[in-house]
Protein backbone atom coordinates (compact mmCIF):
# COMPACT_ATOMS: atom_id res chain seq x y z
CA UNK A 1 0.00 0.00 0.00
CA UNK A 2 2.97 2.73 1.15
CA UNK A 3 4.77 1.47 -2.19
CA UNK A 4 1.67 2.43 -4.18
CA UNK A 5 0.92 5.85 -2.61
CA UNK A 6 4.68 6.68 -3.26
CA UNK A 7 4.16 6.02 -6.62
CA UNK A 8 0.82 7.97 -6.72
CA UNK A 9 2.62 10.92 -5.51
CA UNK A 10 5.69 10.84 -8.52
CA UNK A 11 2.88 10.21 -10.98
CA UNK A 12 1.38 13.61 -9.39
CA UNK A 13 4.74 15.48 -9.18
CA UNK A 14 5.73 14.63 -12.71
CA UNK A 15 2.37 15.35 -14.19
CA UNK A 16 2.72 19.00 -12.35
CA UNK A 17 6.19 19.40 -14.03
CA UNK A 18 5.24 18.42 -17.53
CA UNK A 19 2.35 21.09 -17.10
CA UNK A 20 5.06 23.55 -17.19
CA UNK A 21 7.86 21.72 -19.62
CA UNK A 22 10.46 24.26 -20.57
CA UNK A 23 10.12 22.56 -24.03
CA UNK A 24 6.52 22.08 -24.22
CA UNK A 25 5.68 25.68 -22.81
CA UNK A 26 8.29 28.09 -25.19
CA UNK A 27 6.92 25.40 -28.10
CA UNK A 28 3.53 26.33 -27.67
CA UNK A 29 3.80 30.16 -27.35
CA UNK A 30 6.03 30.54 -29.64
CA UNK A 31 4.05 28.47 -32.45
CA UNK A 32 1.20 31.11 -31.74
CA UNK A 33 3.15 34.10 -32.61
CA UNK A 34 3.03 33.79 -36.48
CA UNK A 35 3.28 37.43 -36.78
CA UNK A 36 7.45 36.86 -35.36
CA UNK A 37 10.58 35.39 -36.38
CA UNK A 38 13.52 36.57 -34.46
CA UNK A 39 16.49 37.23 -35.71
CA UNK A 40 18.45 35.64 -32.12
CA UNK A 41 17.57 33.86 -29.45
CA UNK A 42 18.86 33.84 -25.82
CA UNK A 43 17.81 31.57 -23.28
CA UNK A 44 18.73 31.44 -19.32
CA UNK A 45 17.76 30.05 -16.64
CA UNK A 46 17.53 26.14 -15.30
CA UNK A 47 15.15 25.70 -18.14
CA UNK A 48 16.83 27.33 -20.61
CA UNK A 49 17.70 24.34 -22.91
CA UNK A 50 14.61 23.15 -22.99
CA UNK A 51 13.35 26.45 -23.87
CA UNK A 52 15.42 26.93 -26.27
CA UNK A 53 14.42 23.45 -27.64
CA UNK A 54 11.24 24.42 -27.75
CA UNK A 55 11.34 27.68 -29.64
CA UNK A 56 13.42 26.50 -32.26
CA UNK A 57 11.14 23.45 -32.99
CA UNK A 58 8.48 26.37 -33.53
CA UNK A 59 9.84 28.33 -35.81
CA UNK A 60 9.52 28.66 -39.38
CA UNK A 61 13.08 29.30 -39.73
CA UNK A 62 16.60 28.41 -38.36
CA UNK A 63 17.76 31.35 -35.58
CA UNK A 64 20.77 31.43 -33.84
CA UNK A 65 20.80 30.94 -30.38
CA UNK A 66 22.75 31.82 -27.10
CA UNK A 67 21.34 29.09 -24.23
CA UNK A 68 23.22 29.62 -20.69
CA UNK A 69 22.39 27.18 -18.06
CA UNK A 70 23.22 25.37 -15.18
CA UNK A 71 26.53 22.58 -14.89
CA UNK A 72 24.80 18.92 -16.94
CA UNK A 73 21.46 20.83 -17.41
CA UNK A 74 21.57 20.91 -21.35
CA UNK A 75 19.94 18.39 -23.22
CA UNK A 76 22.60 16.65 -26.08
CA UNK A 77 20.67 17.68 -28.91
CA UNK A 78 21.31 21.30 -27.93
CA UNK A 79 25.09 20.60 -27.51
CA UNK A 80 24.79 19.50 -30.78
CA UNK A 81 22.95 21.88 -32.22
CA UNK A 82 24.74 24.07 -34.90
CA UNK A 83 23.38 27.48 -34.57
CA UNK A 84 23.39 26.93 -30.90
CA UNK A 85 26.00 28.10 -28.41
CA UNK A 86 25.84 26.57 -25.10
CA UNK A 87 27.29 28.23 -22.12
CA UNK A 88 27.27 26.54 -18.62
CA UNK A 89 27.97 28.04 -15.11
CA UNK A 90 27.21 27.59 -11.47
CA UNK A 91 23.95 27.92 -9.37
CA UNK A 92 23.23 29.24 -6.59
CA UNK A 93 26.39 30.73 -6.33
CA UNK A 94 28.20 32.13 -8.96
CA UNK A 95 31.14 31.51 -10.71
CA UNK A 96 33.76 32.63 -13.64
CA UNK A 97 31.25 30.82 -16.02
CA UNK A 98 28.36 33.24 -14.73
CA UNK A 99 30.63 36.28 -15.73
CA UNK A 100 31.32 34.63 -18.82
CA UNK A 101 27.94 34.14 -19.80
CA UNK A 102 26.24 37.49 -18.70
CA UNK A 103 29.41 39.09 -20.68
CA UNK A 104 28.23 36.93 -24.11
CA UNK A 105 24.54 37.73 -23.29
CA UNK A 106 25.49 41.48 -23.19
CA UNK A 107 27.26 41.50 -25.78
CA UNK A 108 25.28 39.13 -28.18
CA UNK A 109 22.14 41.67 -27.43
CA UNK A 110 23.63 44.88 -27.71
CA UNK A 111 25.61 43.56 -30.80
CA UNK A 112 21.66 43.32 -32.97
CA UNK A 113 21.33 45.76 -35.63
CA UNK A 114 17.94 47.99 -35.75
CA UNK A 115 15.71 46.59 -37.53
CA UNK A 116 16.41 42.75 -35.46
CA UNK A 117 14.30 41.19 -33.35
CA UNK A 118 15.10 38.91 -30.37
CA UNK A 119 13.45 36.06 -28.30
CA UNK A 120 14.54 36.36 -24.64
CA UNK A 121 13.41 32.89 -22.64
CA UNK A 122 13.71 33.67 -18.94
CA UNK A 123 13.63 30.75 -16.59
CA UNK A 124 14.74 30.41 -12.46
CA UNK A 125 18.20 30.64 -11.72
CA UNK A 126 19.23 33.10 -14.43
CA UNK A 127 20.41 34.94 -11.43
CA UNK A 128 23.18 33.67 -10.56
CA UNK A 129 24.01 32.01 -14.05
CA UNK A 130 24.52 35.09 -15.93
CA UNK A 131 25.92 38.14 -14.39
CA UNK A 132 27.95 41.03 -15.31
CA UNK A 133 29.56 42.93 -12.79
CA UNK A 134 30.99 47.10 -12.31
CA UNK A 135 34.73 47.40 -11.86
CA UNK A 136 34.15 48.00 -8.15
CA UNK A 137 33.41 44.19 -7.23
CA UNK A 138 35.03 41.51 -7.68
CA UNK A 139 33.34 37.87 -8.72
CA UNK A 140 35.07 36.76 -5.07
CA UNK A 141 33.36 40.01 -3.29
CA UNK A 142 29.83 38.54 -5.07
CA UNK A 143 30.10 34.78 -4.19
CA UNK A 144 30.51 36.09 -0.53
CA UNK A 145 27.90 38.06 -0.66
CA UNK A 146 25.19 35.89 -1.96
CA UNK A 147 26.69 32.77 0.04
CA UNK A 148 26.07 34.98 2.89
CA UNK A 149 22.29 36.17 1.57
CA UNK A 150 21.60 32.24 0.81
CA UNK A 151 23.06 31.36 4.51
CA UNK A 152 20.47 34.02 6.57
CA UNK A 153 17.83 32.76 4.83
CA UNK A 154 16.78 35.39 2.43
CA UNK A 155 14.18 34.96 0.35
CA UNK A 156 14.29 35.17 -3.45
CA UNK A 157 12.58 38.82 -3.69
CA UNK A 158 15.76 39.96 -0.95
CA UNK A 159 18.41 38.43 -2.67
CA UNK A 160 17.00 39.85 -6.15
CA UNK A 161 16.81 43.13 -4.98
CA UNK A 162 20.39 43.29 -3.72
CA UNK A 163 21.59 41.60 -6.83
CA UNK A 164 19.73 44.15 -9.02
CA UNK A 165 22.03 47.06 -6.88
CA UNK A 166 25.42 45.52 -8.71
CA UNK A 167 24.39 43.91 -11.83
CA UNK A 168 25.05 45.53 -15.16
CA UNK A 169 22.65 43.41 -16.84
CA UNK A 170 19.65 43.09 -14.44
CA UNK A 171 16.44 45.06 -13.76
CA UNK A 172 16.04 45.51 -17.37
CA UNK A 173 19.56 46.45 -18.23
CA UNK A 174 19.86 43.84 -20.17
CA UNK A 175 17.33 45.09 -22.72
CA UNK A 176 18.40 48.69 -22.35
CA UNK A 177 21.01 47.76 -24.46
CA UNK A 178 19.05 46.36 -27.26
CA UNK A 179 18.67 48.47 -30.44
CA UNK A 180 17.11 46.36 -32.40
CA UNK A 181 12.96 46.80 -32.98
CA UNK A 182 11.56 44.21 -31.15
CA UNK A 183 12.02 41.56 -28.61
CA UNK A 184 9.79 39.46 -27.18
CA UNK A 185 10.19 37.68 -23.33
CA UNK A 186 9.10 34.53 -22.50
CA UNK A 187 9.32 33.67 -18.69
CA UNK A 188 8.96 30.72 -16.50
CA UNK A 189 8.40 31.92 -13.24
CA UNK A 190 10.11 30.97 -10.12
CA UNK A 191 8.96 33.69 -7.59
CA UNK A 192 6.19 34.75 -5.54
CA UNK A 193 3.66 36.77 -7.76
CA UNK A 194 5.55 35.95 -10.83
CA UNK A 195 6.82 39.27 -11.07
CA UNK A 196 8.82 39.57 -14.23
CA UNK A 197 10.93 42.39 -12.60
CA UNK A 198 11.91 39.93 -9.65
CA UNK A 199 11.93 36.77 -12.13
CA UNK A 200 15.76 36.29 -13.13
CA UNK A 201 16.10 39.43 -10.41
CA UNK A 202 14.43 41.54 -13.87
CA UNK A 203 17.03 40.01 -16.77
CA UNK A 204 13.78 39.75 -18.80
CA UNK A 205 12.41 43.07 -17.38
CA UNK A 206 11.27 45.77 -20.32
CA UNK A 207 10.91 48.71 -18.67
CA UNK A 208 14.21 50.07 -19.58
CA UNK A 209 13.76 48.77 -23.19
CA UNK A 210 13.35 51.70 -26.00
CA UNK A 211 12.11 48.75 -28.55
CA UNK A 212 8.61 47.20 -28.71
CA UNK A 213 8.49 44.98 -26.54
CA UNK A 214 6.58 42.70 -24.72
CA UNK A 215 6.22 39.30 -22.01
CA UNK A 216 4.11 36.62 -21.74
CA UNK A 217 4.30 34.17 -18.65
CA UNK A 218 3.65 30.46 -20.02
CA UNK A 219 4.61 28.69 -16.53
CA UNK A 220 4.15 28.99 -13.24
CA UNK A 221 3.72 27.25 -10.06
CA UNK A 222 -0.06 27.43 -9.78
CA UNK A 223 -0.24 25.96 -13.36
CA UNK A 224 2.21 22.90 -11.92
CA UNK A 225 -0.45 22.99 -9.19
CA UNK A 226 -3.50 22.69 -10.89
CA UNK A 227 -1.84 20.14 -13.11
CA UNK A 228 -1.07 18.11 -9.55
CA UNK A 229 -5.14 18.55 -8.92
CA UNK A 230 -6.29 17.29 -12.47
CA UNK A 231 -3.96 14.12 -12.56
CA UNK A 232 -4.84 13.55 -8.79
CA UNK A 233 -8.33 13.84 -9.76
CA UNK A 234 -7.94 11.50 -12.62
CA UNK A 235 -6.05 8.96 -10.65
CA UNK A 236 -9.45 8.94 -8.19
CA UNK A 237 -8.35 10.96 -5.34
CA UNK A 238 -10.78 13.83 -3.82
CA UNK A 239 -8.25 17.27 -3.62
CA UNK A 240 -9.22 18.61 -0.35
CA UNK A 241 -6.20 21.58 -0.63
CA UNK A 242 -4.38 23.09 -3.30
CA UNK A 243 -2.56 26.65 -2.13
CA UNK A 244 0.54 28.24 -2.33
CA UNK A 245 1.79 29.11 0.96
CA UNK A 246 4.94 27.38 1.26
CA UNK A 247 7.07 31.24 1.90
CA UNK A 248 7.85 30.34 5.51
CA UNK A 249 11.03 29.44 7.10
CA UNK A 250 11.32 25.47 6.48
CA UNK A 251 11.54 24.59 10.30
CA UNK A 252 8.35 27.04 11.05
CA UNK A 253 6.30 25.66 8.08
CA UNK A 254 6.83 21.97 8.41
CA UNK A 255 5.42 22.42 11.66
CA UNK A 256 2.25 24.33 10.42
CA UNK A 257 1.39 21.85 7.41
CA UNK A 258 2.34 18.68 9.53
CA UNK A 259 -0.63 20.02 11.67
CA UNK A 260 -2.68 20.64 8.78
CA UNK A 261 -2.24 17.17 7.87
CA UNK A 262 -2.25 15.64 11.15
CA UNK A 263 -6.11 16.98 12.05
CA UNK A 264 -6.89 15.95 7.78
CA UNK A 265 -9.55 14.18 6.76
CA UNK A 266 -8.74 11.68 3.84
CA UNK A 267 -7.54 13.18 0.64
CA UNK A 268 -4.71 15.50 -1.18
CA UNK A 269 -3.26 18.42 0.10
CA UNK A 270 -0.97 20.65 -2.71
CA UNK A 271 1.24 23.24 -1.68
CA UNK A 272 3.60 25.33 -3.50
CA UNK A 273 5.90 28.32 -2.87
CA UNK A 274 9.85 28.36 -1.92
CA UNK A 275 10.79 28.03 1.95
CA UNK A 276 13.56 29.85 3.62
CA UNK A 277 16.60 27.71 5.27
CA UNK A 278 18.98 29.10 7.75
CA UNK A 279 22.32 27.24 7.38
CA UNK A 280 24.68 26.36 9.90
CA UNK A 281 28.51 27.30 9.88
CA UNK A 282 29.37 24.21 8.27
CA UNK A 283 26.41 22.94 6.52
CA UNK A 284 25.99 18.87 5.29
CA UNK A 285 24.51 17.86 2.47
CA UNK A 286 20.70 18.75 1.59
CA UNK A 287 18.03 21.41 0.39
CA UNK A 288 15.69 23.78 1.54
CA UNK A 289 13.16 20.69 0.02
CA UNK A 290 15.01 17.72 1.60
CA UNK A 291 14.96 19.75 4.83
CA UNK A 292 11.10 20.43 4.57
CA UNK A 293 10.47 16.80 3.83
CA UNK A 294 12.21 15.72 6.82
CA UNK A 295 10.68 17.91 9.27
CA UNK A 296 7.41 17.03 7.80
CA UNK A 297 8.36 12.97 8.38
CA UNK A 298 9.49 14.21 12.36
CA UNK A 299 6.32 15.56 12.65
CA UNK A 300 3.95 12.61 11.32
CA UNK A 301 6.41 9.80 13.06
CA UNK A 302 4.17 6.89 13.81
CA UNK A 303 1.35 7.91 11.34
CA UNK A 304 1.14 5.31 8.69
CA UNK A 305 -2.20 7.03 6.86
CA UNK A 306 0.03 9.98 5.68
CA UNK A 307 2.55 10.35 2.76
CA UNK A 308 4.63 13.54 1.73
CA UNK A 309 6.41 14.04 -0.99
CA UNK A 310 8.23 17.43 -1.46
CA UNK A 311 10.90 18.39 -4.42
CA UNK A 312 12.01 21.51 -6.45
CA UNK A 313 10.05 21.43 -9.86
CA UNK A 314 13.54 22.25 -11.37
CA UNK A 315 14.94 18.66 -10.25
CA UNK A 316 17.72 20.25 -7.99
CA UNK A 317 17.70 20.91 -3.95
CA UNK A 318 20.54 22.95 -3.07
CA UNK A 319 24.07 21.41 -4.07
CA UNK A 320 22.85 18.23 -4.74
CA UNK A 321 21.41 15.33 -7.21
CA UNK A 322 18.46 15.14 -5.17
CA UNK A 323 15.20 16.79 -6.06
CA UNK A 324 13.50 16.38 -2.25
CA UNK A 325 12.35 13.94 -0.65
CA UNK A 326 9.44 10.83 -0.01
CA UNK A 327 8.57 10.63 3.70
CA UNK A 328 5.53 9.05 5.48
CA UNK A 329 5.29 8.14 9.28
CA UNK A 330 8.50 5.75 9.31
CA UNK A 331 10.37 7.69 7.99
CA UNK A 332 12.03 8.74 11.26
CA UNK A 333 12.53 6.09 13.78
CA UNK A 334 14.37 8.36 16.19
CA UNK A 335 13.20 11.98 16.32
CA UNK A 336 16.26 13.44 18.06
CA UNK A 337 18.52 11.39 15.19
CA UNK A 338 16.58 13.07 12.94
CA UNK A 339 16.51 17.06 14.89
CA UNK A 340 19.93 16.72 14.86
CA UNK A 341 20.37 16.01 11.03
CA UNK A 342 17.91 18.64 10.52
CA UNK A 343 20.10 21.12 12.76
CA UNK A 344 23.29 19.99 10.55
CA UNK A 345 21.58 21.27 7.41
CA UNK A 346 21.98 17.42 6.55
CA UNK A 347 18.58 16.17 6.18
CA UNK A 348 19.90 14.47 2.72
CA UNK A 349 22.10 12.66 4.06
CA UNK A 350 19.33 11.11 6.61
CA UNK A 351 16.91 10.87 4.14
CA UNK A 352 19.06 8.97 1.61
CA UNK A 353 20.26 6.49 4.61
CA UNK A 354 16.43 5.58 5.03
CA UNK A 355 16.10 5.14 1.21
CA UNK A 356 13.64 8.23 1.35
CA UNK A 357 15.39 10.66 -1.01
CA UNK A 358 13.82 11.10 -4.41
CA UNK A 359 15.76 11.96 -7.11
CA UNK A 360 14.48 12.96 -11.04
CA UNK A 361 17.31 14.60 -12.20
CA UNK A 362 17.27 18.02 -14.31
CA UNK A 363 13.71 18.62 -15.37
CA UNK A 364 14.37 21.63 -17.92
CA UNK A 365 11.45 24.11 -15.70
CA UNK A 366 11.59 25.59 -12.36
CA UNK A 367 8.27 27.26 -10.61
CA UNK A 368 9.55 26.83 -7.40
CA UNK A 369 8.51 23.94 -5.16
CA UNK A 370 5.66 21.28 -4.59
CA UNK A 371 4.66 19.49 -1.78
CA UNK A 372 2.17 16.92 -2.21
CA UNK A 373 0.58 15.24 0.62
CA UNK A 374 -1.82 12.17 0.58
CA UNK A 375 -3.85 11.03 3.64
CA UNK A 376 -5.74 8.11 3.59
Amino acid sequence: MANTIRQDLQTMFTAGVDAVSGFSATRNAVAQMADFQPDQIVAVGKAASGMCAGALDALAKPCPALLVTKYQHTDQVMHDHSQVTVMEAAHPVPDEQSLAAGQAALDTVAGMPSGSRLLLLVSGGTSALAESLPADMSLQQWQALTSEMLAAGYNIGQINTRRKETSLIKDGKLLAAFNGAEVRVLAISDVEGDDISVIGSGTGDTHRATATASVSLIGTNQVARDAVEAKAISMGFTVKMNRECMYQDVNQLAANLADELLDASPGVYIFGGEPTVELPENPGSGGRNQALALGLAKCIRGRHDIHVLVAGTDGSDGPTDAAGGIVDGKTVTDVAVARDALQRADAGTYLRDCGDIFITGPTNTNVMDLAIAVVS
